[in-house]
């Protein structure tokens, strides 16, 4: 993701206007769906393991305190919502990857990107009033997979008939999808669809690029957010193959030896819409032209070396806390159907895990 200087700000964002923003009249019924689907993973894992995980990127690999720093002298469109005040925050972020159940790593799929950061201001969304946490759950992608609601839950329905089914057969399958997507990126390609099914390349997890793939708001303006490693041990990594070997949790295993020894630095970018054609909301694939709105720095993540997966962190952040674009600021509200219609399934989600593994979900403060 190229960016640009945010002393540079050379595009023209335009405002949000709530007719960006087509629900269809059926969509209540889809977004309920979606929820019965997740919450039928969430029983086949839970009845597997005796332990409750997320319906979704239920496998973490790391798990990581940090700071954010928001960046001074931002123009007037990008000081907006959690980075409105130049500062310093404290950050916890989670890397994980998509499926629903504990799959070993060689079955290898998109990573996903949680972070909390912890004092943010500001006029809430419903649901998390009183608290002072603002959520980005990200993917390593720029664009999502399916382009609606209805696109998404079919997918999802395909995926969920596969949870805790023939662990070593998806195991086969995916070597097989790594092999196809890297024939079809030497030609230029890629295929979303063929990487969720597990034709991820088997790479390191510390050197991928991710973005919340789907807009929000920022502001009175909207965009999509990245975060982008920019620390030279964390841009060595980009692309780079592991050999899984028999370690089961690889990517569990070199992130742990990275914070070992490491800091890592990333930076927090906006793209901010400019054209609603070119920009849409409702098309949850379209990924947005860069020559017309680059990546803009507001931010910078910093994490110290640490323990990056212990017992006290397993209990506070991965079965502890949740992590959803609904918690948080009025600014960044999520939008499109793929964000509406996942609203009720990341509450269930985080009802169901506290209830099932008597730990309360909680946010820091």
């Amino acid at each position: 993701m190229a960016e640009i200087s945010h002393l540079t700000l050379q595009v023209k964002p335009i405002p949000f206007e709530p007719s960006f923003e087509q629900i269809p009249d059926d969509e209540a019924e889809t977004s309920k769906a979606l929820a019965e689907t997740l919450h039928g993973i969430l029983e086949t894992t839970f009845k597997d393991n005796a332990h409750a995980n997320r319906s979704v990127h239920a496998k973490a690999h790391g798990l990581l305190h940090g700071h954010v720093e928001i960046l001074d002298n931002l123009p007037p469109a990008l000081a907006q919502g959690a980075f409105a005040r130049p500062g310093t925050l404290p950050v916890v972020l989670r890397l994980s990857t998509n499926p629903g159940d504990i799959l070993n790593d060689k079955v290898s799929t998109p990573r996903g990107l949680a972070i909390k950061i912890i004092g943010v201001d500001g006029p809430r969304l419903p649901g998390s009033e009183g608290d002072t946490t603002q959520d980005f759950v990200m993917q390593n992608a720029k664009a999502f997979t399916a382009p609606t609601p209805k696109a998404f839950l079919k997918t999802l329905k395909m995926l969920a008939a596969t949870t805790d089914k023939a662990p070593r057969t998806k195991q086969a399958v995916s070597a097989v999808l790594r092999g196809v997507e890297a024939t079809l990126e030497a030609l230029g390609g890629e295929s979303g669809a063929l990487k969720s099914l597990g034709g991820h390349p088997l790479t390191h997890i510390l050197g991928e690029s991710f973005s919340t793939v789907v807009p929000v708001l920022y502001g009175p303006y909207f965009a999509k957010i990245a975060v982008v490693p920019v620390s030279p041990e964390l841009t060595a990594l980009t692309d780079k193959k592991l050999d899984a070997g028999d370690d089961p949790d690889v990517l569990r295993t070199v992130v742990s030896e990275f914070f070992d020894q490491h800091a890592a630095v990333w930076e927090i970018r906006v793209q901010l819409a400019t054209s609603i054609e070119q920009m849409p909301i409702e098309d949850a694939t379209v990924q947005w032209p860069e020559d017309q709105s680059p990546y803009v720095t507001v931010a910078r993540i910093s994490v110290a070396p640490q323990p990056s997966w212990d017992a006290d962190k397993q209990r506070a952040i991965d079965d502890g806390m949740a992590f959803s674009p609904w918690h948080g600021l009025a600014a960044h509200r999520p939008l499109g159907g793929v964000m509406r219609v996942r609203k009720p399934s990341y509450e269930m989600s985080a009802g169901f895990r506290a209830a099932h593994n008597g730990c309360p979900i909680h946010e820091p403060r």
